[in-house]
C-alpha cells in the first residue's frame, strides 16, 4: 500500500526584473517529479547541491505550493487526499501525519524552552491534555534513547547527537504516517552519524514509518534506504531499489556519484574521473538531457532529446538513452 504518490511534481520561481518587475524567466527548481513510497519503506532522494530535493521534500510537507502535479497522501489506510491544491485551513488536520526531521539540530531546537516543552509542543497545540503531554513526553525520550531527566533541561546541554534525538522525538510526537529527514545526519560527525542511522532504522521497525530521507552522501544513503531516486537540476535521472543502483548504476550522473563515495579499501577505490564542468543552470537549463554537457557518453541524440524515465531492468528506471548499452558495456 502506498503512503505517499508524488506525479508530476514541478516548482517554478520566477525572475523579476525591470522597474515593473516583469517575469523574464524562471527557475526550474522542480520539474515532473514523480514517485511513490509504500508502507513502511524508506526512498531516499539523492543529488548535488542545488539539483531540487530539498524544494521537492518542501511541497511534500506543503511549506511551498508546487507550481502544478500532485502529492497523493494516505492519512489512514485506504484513503488518499490530494494535498497539492489545498488550502492552509483544509491542510491543518492532516499535517500531523507528515512530520520533518531537520538537517541542524542546533538551529531547530529554541535555546529558551526546555526539551520536554519541545518535544511537548505540537502535542499543545493538538489540544493534548496536559496530563497525557507528560506520559508521552517521557514514552518519547525513552524511544529516542534519551533519560527522563533531559525534559528539564535546555538544549544547549546536549551535544548534537542528542539533540537531533530530541528533534526526533518531537517529530515522532503525533504518530506521523510519513516522516521528511532533510539531511538529518549531516551536521553530525561520523561515529554519531552511525548511531543517529542506526536510531531511524529502528523506529522505522518498530513504527512502521514511511520516510523520504533526503541526503547528498550516498554512502550514507546505503544503509537506510530501501530504494533511490537520484536527482538532477531539478528532475528525477534513475530510481532503483538500493541494492540494484549499487550494484549496476544505470545513469552516467549516478556513476559519478558512486565514484566520490570514499572506500577504506585502496583495492575497491573507483578510478571514474568526476565529470567536468559545472551544474547546469535551473533557470536555463540545456536542450535534451541536462547533463550532457558534463557526460562523457554524451551523443548527439543527448543533446537535442530529453530522455524520460524507463524501465532498464532489474526495477530500475533511468532518464538516458544509452542506459542499457553503457551497462552491457561494463561502464557500471
Amino acid at each position: 500500500m502506498n503512503m505517499l504518490e508524488v506525479s508530476g511534481l514541478t516548482k517554478h520561481y520566477p525572475i523579476n526584473a525591470g522597474i515593473l518587475r516583469r517575469e523574464v524567466g524562471r527557475v526550474r527548481a522542480a520539474e515532473d517529479v514523480n514517485f511513490t513510497i509504500s508502507k513502511g519503506e524508506t526512498l531516499a532522494l539523492v543529488g548535488e547541491s542545488g539539483c531540487g530535493k530539498t524544494t521537492v521534500a518542501r511541497c511534500i510537507l506543503r511549506a511551498l505550493k508546487p507550481t502544478s502535479g500532485s502529492i497523493r497522501f494516505s492519512p489512514a489506510d485506504g484513503e488518499m487526499v490530494d494535498l497539492a491544491p489545498l488550502s492552509k485551513r483544509q491542510l491543518r488536520p492532516l499535517r500531523r501525519h507528515i512530520q520533518l526531521i531537520f538537517q541542524d539540530p542546533y538551529a531547530s531546537l529554541n535555546p529558551r524552552m526546555m526539551v520536554g516543552d519541545i518535544i511537548a509542543e505540537p502535542l499543545l497545540v493538538n489540544g493534548v491534555a496536559s496530563a497525557e503531554r507528560h506520559r508521552r513526553v517521557l514514552e518519547l525520550l525513552d524511544l529516542v534513547g534519551l533519560p527522563a531527566a533531559a525534559r528539564t533541561r535546555f538544549p544547549h546541554a546536549f551535544s548534537g547527537g542528542q539533540r537531533q534525538r530530541i528533534g526526533i522525538a518531537r517529530a515522532l510526537a503525533l504518530n506521523p504516517r510519513v516522516i521528511v529527514a532533510d539531511e538529518p545526519v549531516s551536521a553530525l560527525d561520523v561515529s554519531v552519524q552511525a548511531q543517529i542511522i542506526n536510531l531511524l532504522l529502528d523506529l522505522q521497525e518498530q513504527l512502521g514509518l514511511s520516510t523520504l530521507f533526503v541526503a547528498h552522501d550516498l554512502g550514507v544513503v546505503r544503509h537506510v534506504s530501501d530504494r533511490v531516486a537520484v536527482m538532477y537540476v531539478g528532475r528525477i535521472v534513475e530510481v532503483a531499489p538500493t541494492v540494484a543502483l549499487y550494484a549496476t548504476p544505470r545513469h552516467p550522473y549516478t556513476q559519478a556519484l558512486m565514484s566520490a563515495v570514499p572506500k577504506a579499501d585502496p583495492l575497491m577505490r573507483d578510478t571514474a574521473a568526476a565529470p567536468i564542468g559545472e551544474v547546469a543552470d535551473p533557470a536555463n537549463p540545456p536542450p535534451g538531457c541536462a547533463f550532457n554537457p558534463r557526460c562523457p557518453f554524451a551523443i548527439d541524440r543527448c543533446r537535442t532529446e530529453r530522455p524520460v524515465l524507463r524501465d532498464v531492468g532489474a526495477g530500475q528506471l533511468a532518464a538516458c538513452h544509452r542506459a542499457e548499452e553503457l551497462t552491457l558495456a561494463g561502464v557500471g
